[in-house]
């Protein structure tokens, strides 16, 4: 009989009873990986729950993590769970301001800090709070408390505290709080929302019925544990009985990948962007024959859709494209990958394609933080899928659209509230309980969920035609010139761009073609470079109706990514922070008049601040 689920830690006693294996949780010191065996998981999360007991800590305490992704993360999310204390991790990557606000605000008793930086960055903070927290370290740092303390600790004690832990298990609620999680937002302060074991657990249990893996496959993990994405999918992971390794920095993706050889993993549009633009600067390496042969397999990935039928001779080319190159891209990622699953916005669909033609499917899903957080999903165990769409929407999801095309949704999943602020949730729930996701969707042959755009961010031109600007930019970003684009134009007669473009793939067009710079300012204000955004605009253009196109755009010489400020911790465009960043640059734009593009008008100096650890990414994936 199958051990039921409903509370986070129910999976401890699950996985302990239906999948136990030698590599429950992994993760990376140095160059080398190490691993706990279930029942090490399952003693090592106890055991933290009575350390947390010894200190003092009682149920409905906080405590907050700030951390990347470690296997130990999982001893305290348990830990705080089977002690009904609630957990409120925190991205490492936010501002001051943001860390003494949330601090603050949650009232935090005990923080667990990843390495010495993070640490030295949160200490005085800390001192600054209204009551200090205890503050114990991931990492071994000398003069700080470690969280193997509190392990042993609980340890020490277990023989006092094991019945008391049993007892206070047994009074936590599916209903009661399970952790507050604060979004990052592009305004105003985070909002802590709050979730319940139900929210989190109907939500984690419902869709991992999307697939068939299990106890024989592996997984990794790199995405933050801090935001809800991951960490639902990580308690659908563990659900299912799946090895899980955690890869706390982005640098080393490409490795874990070639040394774990997982069956699937969690990640976001733009990594996965950057993998194809890898695939590309391969083909372009190669010279003659083979350059031909390369190219001609990236264009059959066109057919590719879900559940399609090829006629006999696309399936020989397929299957000579197969052996030949496809075959390729998979050793790349391990050559064990099954699912990708992406979210956090929208997947361009020749990426899904070429992955899924590779046979890397897709499952593109959709949902926000205060839903716990999948909405809808692309859906292989049933065969629902469609590329360009985030999928079926959950069984246990109800799910309608408001006049303006709104999606409200009600379920287990919708959050409890935002913490200390019953206003604002009653701005997004409504009397009827149906919570209003501020997004702009339609249903697709009445069964596909698409996502058309946010409802906040549409703007009116001042003749009075609405402008969807994510729809846009997502068209112009699946050029392989454009990194990132904001849409412009609320009030003025027209729409325009901003645009930061793929400086990794810009660099090797210039090279290729023997364009010579000095840096990225230079670069932006190349005839050539200037020339072929114009064409690439123009493209996209004649896809849009006539309101709707791009009549004027600049360059900017800086990658936009959220520790430059211009990108939300989850790659959401923080689109006042650029509007005020970039106000010189807009004001030129609509003061002209005259619509041109750039070729005559000098932006003024700008810092160069290339991410260097997607660049490295796409740099060290070997084809």
């Amino acid at each position: 009989m199958a051990t039921e689920v409903k509370r986070t830690f129910d999976i401890l006693e699950r996985i302990l009873r239906e999948f136990p294996r030698v590599d429950a949780l992994g993760g990376k010191s140095g160059n080398d990986w190490y691993i706990y065996n279930t029942a090490e998981y399952v003693e090592k999360s106890y055991q933290f729950a009575m350390g947390l007991m010894d200190l003092g800590l009682k149920k409905g305490d906080k405590v907050a993590t700030v951390t990347t992704n470690r296997p130990e993360w999982n001893f305290a999310d348990m830990g705080m769970a089977m002690t009904g204390i609630i957990h409120v991790p925190i991205y490492p990557t936010i501002s001051d301001e943001e860390y003494g606000y949330i601090l603050q605000h949650a009232e935090i008793k005990l923080l667990l800090v990843g390495d010495r930086k993070l640490y030295e960055k949160l200490v005085p903070i800390a001192n600054n709070l209204s009551e200090t927290p205890l503050i114990f370290s991931f990492d071994v740092i000398p003069g700080v408390r470690n969280y193997e303390e509190i392990i042993l600790q609980g340890k020490s004690r277990q023989e006092e505290l094991s019945g008391q832990l049993e007892q206070i298990k047994e009074t936590i609620d599916p209903e009661d709080l399970a952790t507050i999680i604060y979004t990052s937002g592009t305004t105003g302060v985070p909002k802590g929302v709050m979730l319940t074991h139900t929210n989190l657990v109907s939500n984690f249990v419902e869709h991992s019925k999307m697939h068939n893996l299990g106890k024989d496959h592996r997984v990794i993990s790199f995405l933050p544990l801090c935001h809800v994405y991951e960490r639902s999918v990580n308690y659908h992971f563990q659900y299912k009985g799946m090895g899980v390794y955690y890869v706390g920095n982005l640098g080393q993706i490409v490795t874990a990948i070639k040394e774990i050889k997982p069956h699937m993993f969690n990640s976001v549009p733009r990594l996965l962007e950057r993998v194809y633009d890898g695939f590309v600067s391969k083909g372009n390496e190669l010279n003659g024959l083979k350059k031909v042969v390369y190219f001609w397999a990236l264009s059959l990935t066109r057919h590719f859709e879900y559940n399609k039928k090829y006629n006999f001779f696309l399936r020989i080319r397929i299957r000579l494209a197969d052996r030949l190159i496809y075959s390729k891209w998979r050793q790349a990622l391990g050559g064990n990958i099954v699912y990708i699953v992406s979210g956090g916005a929208a997947l361009q669909p020749r990426i899904a394609r070429v992955l899924g033609m590779a046979g890397m499917l897709n499952l593109e899903g959709y949902g926000l933080t205060e839903t716990s957080p999948v909405i809808a999903v692309n859906n292989p165990s049933t065969g629902v899928m469609k590329i360009g769409t985030v999928g079926e929407v959950l069984s246990n999801v109800e799910l309608k659209f408001a006049e303006d095309g709104e999606i409200l949704c009600k379920g287990p999943g919708v959050m409890k509230g935002y913490y200390k602020a019953p206003e604002l949730t009653a701005e997004v729930i409504d009397e009827e309980g149906w919570f209003h996701t501020g997004d702009i969707g339609i249903l697709k042959e009445n069964r596909y969920l698409k996502i058309t755009d946010r409802k906040k961010e549409m703007f009116k031109l001042s003749g009075g035609k609405y402008i969807a600007p994510q729809m846009i930019e997502n068209k112009m970003k699946a050029s392989f010139f454009i990194e990132q684009v904001m849409v412009i134009g609320a009030g003025e007669k027209f729409a325009s761009a901003l645009i930061s473009p793929n400086l990794t793939y810009l660099h090797d067009w210039c090279s290729q073609r023997k364009i010579y710079f000095q840096n990225n300012e230079d670069l932006i204000l190349k005839p050539e470079v200037i020339a072929q955004l114009q064409k690439e605009v123009a493209i996209i253009n004649k896809t849009l109706g006539e309101h709707e196109e791009i009549k004027r755009f600049r360059l900017v010489s800086e990658e936009w990514t959220p520790q430059s400020g211009e990108l939300s911790p989850t790659l959401k465009l923080k689109r006042n922070y650029v509007a005020d960043k970039y106000k010189a640059v807009i004001d030129e734009i609509f003061s002209v008049s005259k619509p041109q593009h750039g070729s005559k008008f000098r932006l003024p100096k700008i810092n160069i601040n290339l991410n260097f650890d997607i660049n490295e990414f796409i740099k060290r994936l070997k084809l």
